[in-house]
């Protein structure tokens, strides 16, 4: 058979009909029971394998009278075939899988100052309601988690905002209140009026650089109106930690509301303080690249955590907001 080339000089392209008629007569060596295997007419099967070889420009199959047998070169590509068959079924199955809602990856960013309060609720919520989804969380500090969704390695971040980041829509989830953690004996210690200007002149203890709880603290301290100047000890790395120190009788500390059952419920060092309305707070949302390909289904899981993270000690915010 004369070879049918490209005017480079290569093989045309096949077709995934060819490659499937061939591989069907390759398995069957009969163009009757080939054709009724992959429901194709006998006459469209044996011009679709016809096509294939003069694409190819190559012999795949003597026929006779009575029987169909497979040519030297017919016997290595009838292999190649089902292998390309094969990673095209695979990949309509990952097009089908991705086309469908809560499946698949999903790798979720969270700040430390959230991830031990927060992710029972999510874990619980990925559990129960989307059990399809291969859930990953990863923990690391705003910074990252923002060059992380910005190049695609995390699809979603749960944090603390207004982020300011170009690029990227938060989707709020609730606000919480500060409150004030000091050593048992501490004058402020069971308050439920303290004045933000208590924070003036206080011993306050703060996580290390990086962490925006860190910066939302030392925001609340300027707003207050304390000076650059007054005492602030910046010596721990987590939470507990930073609790520790207070029970020390080091200082005092703020604690979002989510994390005070955790860190204070069994040191009996410590007590706490509400601060008088309106309180001191942060908003935690989560967020996602702006135009991202699963911006529906992430509206729908935020909307979903919401409902879920009700029962906390925290103001949810409205699909709107």
């Amino acid at each position: 058979m004369a070879a049918s080339a490209t005017p480079a000089g290569k093989p045309r392209q096949p077709s995934i009909s060819q490659l499937r008629g061939f591989a069907a007569v390759a398995e069957q060596l009969h163009f009757r029971d080939a054709a009724a295997a992959i429901g194709m007419s006998q006459p469209a099967l044996s011009g679709a394998v016809a096509a294939l070889e003069e694409a190819l420009g190559v012999q795949l199959l003597e026929r006779t009278t009575r029987k169909v047998l497979l040519s030297p070169a017919g016997e290595r590509l009838a292999i190649r075939a089902r292998r390309v068959l094969e990673a095209v079924g695979e990949l309509l199955e990952e097009a089908e899988a991705a086309r469908a809602p809560f499946t698949g990856v999903l790798r979720l960013g969270v700040i430390p100052t959230v991830a031990p309060y927060l992710l029972p609720t999510v874990l619980r919520l990925v559990h129960d309601r989307y059990p399809r989804l291969d859930f990953q969380v990863h923990e690391e500090q705003t910074a990252s988690l923002l060059d992380g969704l910005a190049h695609g390695r995390l699809d979603l971040l749960l944090l603390a905002v207004p982020l300011g980041a170009p690029g990227v829509v938060e989707m709020p989830l609730f606000d919480e209140d500060f409150v004030l953690v000091t050593p048992r004996d501490h004058w402020l210690g069971g308050r439920d009026d303290i004045p933000r200007e208590a924070l003036k002149q206080l011993d306050l203890l703060l996580l290390d650089e990086g962490h925006c709880l860190r910066d939302q603290a030392l925001d609340i301290c300027r707003e207050a109106g304390r000076t650059e100047g007054a005492p602030m000890t910046t010596s721990a790395a987590g939470l507990s930690t930073l609790v520790q120190l207070v029970a020390g009788g080091l200082g005092v500390t703020l604690l979002p509301r989510t994390a005070l059952r955790v860190e204070t419920a069994r040191n009996d060092h410590l007590a706490t303080g509400d601060f008088a309305d309106p309180a001191p707070a942060r908003r935690i949302a989560l967020a996602r690249r702006a135009g991202a390909a699963r911006t529906e289904e992430f509206e729908a899981f935020a909307e979903a955590l919401r409902e879920a993270l009700r029962p906390l000690p925290v103001r949810v915010a409205g699909r709107s907001a």
